[in-house]
C-alpha cells in the first residue's frame, strides 16, 4: 500500500515490510548498482587519462564497433535520432576518440571508426571493469557473485544486452 502522504518513500526504509522489500525498491537498487560500477569506472578512466569520457560516449564507441558504422546506424543501435548520435559522434571525434572517413562501400557514406585512443579507452574500460566485478566477488563473495549474475540472466530475455539505454531513459 502506497502511503501518499509520504512522499520519500523510495528512499524511507520505515515502510518495507520486514520479510520483504516493495517492489519498486528492486529497480532502484538495480540502478544504483549500475550506476555505482559506472561512476567508479569513469573515475578510474580520468585517472588514467581520459578525462573527458562520459557514459554515454562508452555507449556510443561500442555502438560504432570495431568494423566503425554511419551515424544511422550507431543511432539506431543507441535507440536515438542520426541527429542525436551525430552530436556525440561529433563529441567523440573533438576528444580524439573517433574519426569520419569515407565509406570504402559507397562513397556517399561516411563511416565512424574508432582512433587507437578510442581503442584504448575500450580496453582500459574492460580492465576496469573486471577489477570492479572482482571487488564486488570480494565484498560478496565469488559464489554469491556467480549466483547473483545467473540470477539475472535468468530473469532478462537474451535481447536486453542491447545498448540502446539511451532510448528508454529518455522516454
Amino acid at each position: 500500500m502506497v502511503d501518499h502522504k509520504n512522499v520519500n518513500q523510495v528512499v524511507d526504509k520505515g515502510n518495507a515490510p520486514a520479510a520483504d522489500t516493495p517492489g519498486y525498491e528492486l529497480p532502484l537498487l538495480l540502478f544504483a548498482g549500475f550506476r555505482s560500477l559506472i561512476d567508479r569506472l569513469h573515475t578510474e578512466l580520468a585517472a588514467q587519462g581520459h578525462p573527458d569520457l562520459r557514459p554515454a560516449h562508452g555507449f556510443a564507441m561500442q555502438a560504432i564497433g570495431r568494423d566503425g558504422a554511419t551515424a544511422s546506424e550507431v543511432g539506431r543501435r543507441l535507440g536515438v535520432s542520426k541527429q542525436a548520435a551525430g552530436k556525440t559522434l561529433d563529441r567523440l571525434i573533438a576528444l580524439g576518440y573517433c574519426t569520419r572517413t569515407d565509406d570504402p562501400a559507397d562513397a556517399r557514406r561516411k563511416l565512424i571508426r574508432l582512433t587507437p585512443r578510442g581503442a584504448d579507452a575500450l580496453t582500459r574500460s574492460a580492465a576496469i571493469f573486471d577489477e570492479l566485478r572482482a571487488e564486488w566477488a570480494k565484498t560478496l563473495g565469488a559464489d554469491r557473485l556467480r549466483a547473483l549474475e545467473a540470477d539475472l540472466r535468468t530473469v532478462t530475455p537474451p535481447e536486453s544486452f542491447r545498448l540502446d539505454a539511451a532510448g528508454w531513459l529518455g522516454g
